[in-house]
């Protein structure tokens, strides 16, 4: 009995962990979009979608799971070069406008195909060779990787141009950025990103439908990046990982998280616009005055 309780008690960890993992993964992907390009996306969970399907579909048709990253990474990148393309005439609140249309025209498309498991979904997804220890390594293997492609990226010309996109796109023309290539690269790096998110997901809970990738979980990443910090790496790892794991803890949460998720945006850009970059950054300066 014993054993079996502490076998269930890892079990469990293991899932946390790995959810803490996709959701850290998810956040970090738009934050390329949003956080170093400054275009906000109000449709992001469709790009998730769009892996999670590839790569649910492909395991299910005799793929190994592995292989399927590439091909989820890539659908998800041309839907996020499609709608980059879509977006480069509008800015602000008319490029929220149309990413949010993008999820609600993916769910509805979804909901119509029979091969996509309409609406009813797709379950029965196989589960990893390796098991849920394996996709546990093999989701934080995948964050590093990306994680340390975004900071080369953050740290070189390309970064140096997202930064001033995000700050002045007018003033950018002016210094000779291509604007709209920079955008689109934006898009497609975070998007591929997303792919990858959504082809794990996929596989951790092994059935997957249209209200998996609706509007409410644009919305919760969204704020996860927002809390964390705009355009902060570190600081959008740390809210990923508490935000995308405290839904489990209290079901509350996860019954109105919309409402909680929306009231974190709104709290977040009244009270500390920087968010945890923002306010650990403070913390800091006042220990080194003191």
């Amino acid at each position: 009995m014993v054993y079996y309780l502490k076998d269930s008690l890892m079990a469990y960890e293991i899932i946390v962990l790995t959810n803490m993992a996709i959701g850290v993964l998810f956040a970090l992907s738009l934050n390329v979009i949003t956080g170093f390009c400054g275009q906000v996306s109000l449709g992001h969970a469709a790009f998730m979608g769009i892996g999670a399907y590839t790569s649910a579909l492909m395991t299910k048709a005799g793929v190994p799971f592995l292989l399927t990253f590439a091909p989820a990474m890539i659908f998800a990148s041309i839907a996020g070069f499609i709608v980059g393309l879509a977006s480069l005439r509008v800015r602000h609140d008319f490029l929220a406008i149309t990413t949010m249309g993008v999820v609600f025209l993916f769910t509805g498309i979804v909901r119509k195909q029979d091969a996509l498991g309409g609406e009813i979904g797709i379950s029965g997804i196989p589960a990893p060779e390796f098991g849920r220890l394996g996709l546990l390594v093999t989701s934080i293997i995948c964050v590093i990787i990306f994680l340390f492609f975004i900071l080369q990226i953050k740290r070189s010309w390309v970064g140096f141009n997202f930064s001033s996109i995000s700050q002045d796109e007018d003033t950018s023309k002016i210094l000779g950025i291509n604007v709209p290539k920079f955008k689109l690269f934006a898009f497609i790096i975070g998007t591929a990103g997303a792919g990858l998110a959504g082809a794990l997901y996929a596989h951790q809970v092994r059935y997957i439908g249209p209200d998996s990738f609706g509007f409410v979980e644009s919305i919760s990443v969204l704020a996860m990046v927002i809390v964390g910090g705009i355009g902060s790496i570190w600081g959008v790892v740390i809210s990923a990982a508490i935000l995308s794991v405290i839904p489990q803890f209290f079901q509350i949460i996860d019954d109105y998280k919309l409402l909680v998720y929306g009231l974190l945006l709104f709290g977040a850009m009244r009270f500390a616009p920087e968010g945890i970059d923002g306010l650990l950054k403070k913390i800091v300066r006042r220990r080194a005055v003191k």
